[in-house]
């Protein structure tokens, strides 16, 4: 009996000294002036989702799709199928797309993040998939008329003088079951032309 009084006696001063301390901790801690208050407030809203970013739960969800490419103009388009999953991460502050599939009769997998920057008011995304190993990156803006983000952006090329190959693309919102990424490069002659169209139909 004394042995528990004596485990109850402890632990009721740790834990007092444990209360009185973040008690102090606070009333010694120093008040936020207006300045900060106002520079935390602005950092917070900044890093909370928004109106850019509710335009892209469109792409949310379980998609099957239907891919044409080419390599130059006129050439036949290589086709491939595949699947995608475009879920939101950090807690709706970015899309990330997983996709397999097929290119050119071989296995074929990528992965993207998507979202919009509340401070530069801009789309940014980045893609990595199997057949590379640089990373594509992009910047746009979202057209309410024709309900479709257009950016501009870089890939590594092998094939370039530069290394590096400069694209624009488009995500084109058809319908709540459907939407469609069109890529478009300039040729050698600086012709612009596209070189990819991946269909999305939502998997019911």
């Amino acid at each position: 009996m004394r042995t528990k009084t004596l485990t109850l006696s402890l632990m009721t001063l740790i834990l007092s000294v444990i209360v009185n301390g973040t008690v102090q901790a606070k009333e010694s801690a120093p008040p936020m002036s207006e300045e900060m208050q106002a520079m935390m407030a602005k950092v917070q809203k900044a890093g909370t989702p928004g109106a850019g970013h509710e335009k892209l739960q469109a792409l949310v969800g379980e998609w099957k799709t239907a891919t044409r490419s080419w390599m130059k103009p006129g050439d036949k388009a290589e086709k491939g199928t595949g699947t995608s999953s475009v879920q939101w991460v950090l807690d709706g502050r970015f899309l990330q797309q997983n996709y397999k599939g097929d290119w050119a009769g071989q296995p074929f997998a990528g992965l993207g993040f998507f979202g919009y920057d509340n401070v530069k008011e801009e789309y940014q995304s980045i893609w990595m998939d199997s057949m590379s190993t640089g990373i594509a990156e992009a910047t746009g803006s979202y057209d309410a008329v024709t309900k479709t983000i257009s950016d501009k952006g870089s890939v590594s090329c092998p094939i370039s003088p530069t290394k590096t190959k400069d694209y624009r693309s488009e995500w084109k919102f058809i319908s709540a079951d459907k939407n469609i990424y069109n890529m478009y490069t300039k040729d050698e002659a600086g012709k612009e032309f596209k070189m990819m169209e991946i269909v999305y139909s939502r998997v019911k």
